[in-house]
């Protein structure tokens, strides 16, 4: 059976925030949310380390969010790095979207250290490049700036 995210129309998909799929475990719905960075087949794909760093420093900003930490299941990226997964329970998507924008600008914004990016807590360390990473959630800030919930379809 072709899995959900193999069901979305590349090529009409085009950067933006989306409801990718809605899974009940027990009696709790998990949302996953597709945040397309890029456009598929038409765009380059980030860099390994870019993505990294967006990885490690949107996982650090949700996981320590003061009002939705406990919400916050999990954060990271497509193999195709062209985007990233956000997986949230007990939000609803006025909430999600605001958070991804707040996530997104606090990565566009981000100076100082990666957190975790020693060898000791981090797996391939080396590759990071925390400008291009600010470069790319700047780029994604100024296309999901005014996302809305009416928006949050794949498009046809």
């Amino acid at each position: 059976e072709k899995i959900a995210s193999f069901q979305v129309n590349h090529l009409t998909l085009v950067p933006g925030v989306y409801v990718s799929r809605r899974d009940k475990v027990g009696s709790e719905t998990l949302t996953t949310f597709d945040l397309r960075m890029t456009r598929p087949n038409k765009e380059p794909v980030m860099n390994t380390a870019e993505v990294h760093t967006i990885e490690h420093l949107g996982a650090t900003f949700l996981r320590n969010h003061r009002l939705f930490k406990d919400k916050v299941l999990y954060f990271g990226p497509m193999g195709c790095r062209t985007g990233f997964y956000f997986i949230v329970s007990g939000m609803n998507r006025d909430e999600v979207i605001a958070l991804v924008k707040e996530t997104i600008k606090f990565i566009a914004d981000y100076s100082g250290e990666i957190p975790g990016a020693t060898e000791k807590e981090c797996g391939n360390y080396r590759e990071h490049n925390l400008e291009k990473a600010k470069e790319e959630a700047a780029r994604y800030y100024s296309i999901v700036k005014n996302w809305d919930i009416d928006r949050l379809k794949y498009p046809e």
